[in-house]
Formats: structure tokens, C-alpha cells, sequence
């Protein structure tokens, strides 16, 4: 295998593992051995059980953003479908293992832990419109969708218990919040002409 092959065979392999097991499983020796490698290789691939880390997240970040922009590039900012753009967030930090992972990336001192989460998504936003007015609402609609999406991956379940709401209730309001927001700016521009 070349060693892009090996290192992204060894990012899958670590995204299973966090998916599996959870975030404090994703080490070098577990990677090294789910996919018949040394620890010594996966030491020379990411440096550190850090390190490893923050290439999954940073992998994680890169195959979320990359599913987004295809769907937003489906169609216009007033008729995409808000709710499986939401789904794909709410999916990626939770069942997928982001939201834990970033938690407990932060947790154990590595502070630089959503770098690459914000490096994949100011990529994406980037590449989605050149106009600073609909980049500047693409960034503040993603701050308030990632954050919810974090919170619901932590406390969404129990909360939603807790106050007798559906389990989805979150995503439903994420889906509201920027469909208004959008709707809000679309009749900006037209009236602007």
C-alpha cells in the first residue's frame, strides 16, 4: 500500500473504533491492530495517539463537509432541503462519533481539537458563493447548526426525555432556524433588486 492508502485504511479503521467503542478507544496500539499494522507505523503516519486524533477528526470533518457541499450544490440557497443537510450534521456529531470525539479531544488538552472541523468547513463555505453577504449567513447558520448538532450528540436524548419531546425535536428546530434565516435573506436581496 502507498502510504496515503495505509493512512486512510488506518483513519476508516479509527473511525470504526470510535463509532464502536467511543473516543477514549482511538489509539495507535487498537488502530495497529484492527488493521494487521505495527504501532511503530501508525507512530510514523500521526506522531501521537493526539495526532491520530486529530487526522480522524479532521477526516470525519473533510467526509461530512464533502456530502454538505454536494447536496447544497444540488440546488439554490431557497430550495435545498434544509432538513437532510441538518440530518447530515445532527448524523456526523452524533452516531458518527464527532461530537464525542471532539469532547474528548478537548477534555484531554488538545486544544487545537476542531481545527480541522472549522479548516473543512470554512473550505466549504468558501466554495459555495463568492458574496460576502451569503458567506457571512453560511458561517453564523453553521455556528448555530454545529453547536446544536454538539449539544445534541451530548445531551439531546436525556434533554429531550427530560422535558417529554420528541427525540428529533432538535433537528426540527435547527431546519427551522435556517430556513427563516435564508428565507429572511433571500427577500433581502430581492429586495434590494
Amino acid at each position: 500500500m502507498s502510504p496515503e492508502e495505509s493512512r486512510s485504511v488506518a483513519l476508516e479503521a479509527a473511525r470504526q473504533i470510535l463509532i464502536e467503542m467511543g473516543p477514549q478507544a482511538v489509539t495507535l496500539k487498537a488502530v495497529a491492530s484492527r488493521i494487521d499494522r505495527t504501532h511503530a507505523n501508525l507512530l510514523h503516519h500521526f506522531g501521537s495517539a493526539a495526532g491520530l486524533q486529530k487526522a480522524l477528526a479532521a477526516y470525519l470533518a473533510d467526509t461530512v463537509c464533502a456530502t454538505i457541499g454536494r447536496k447544497m450544490a444540488e440546488s439554490g440557497p431557497g430550495e435545498r432541503n434544509m432538513r437532510e443537510i441538518v440530518d447530515l450534521a445532527f448524523d456526523a456529531f452524533g452516531s458518527g462519533g464527532a461530537g464525542a470525539l471532539a469532547t474528548w479531544m478537548a477534555a484531554t488538552g488538545n486544544d487545537d481539537a476542531l481545527d480541522p472541523v472549522i479548516e473543512a468547513i470554512h473550505r466549504l463555505i468558501d466554495g459555495l458563493t463568492p458574496d460576502a453577504h451569503e458567506k457571512r449567513l453560511l458561517h453564523e447558520d453553521t455556528l448555530a447548526l454545529v453547536l446544536m448538532a454538539m449539544g445534541d450528540a451530548q445531551l439531546g436524548g436525556s434533554m429531550a426525555d427530560a422535558l417529554g419531546l420528541p427525540r428529533d425535536t432538535a433537528r426540527v428546530l435547527a431546519t427551522d432556524l435556517i430556513k427563516g434565516r435564508i428565507a429572511a435573506f433571500l427577500a433581502e436581496q430581492d429586495a434590494k433588486g
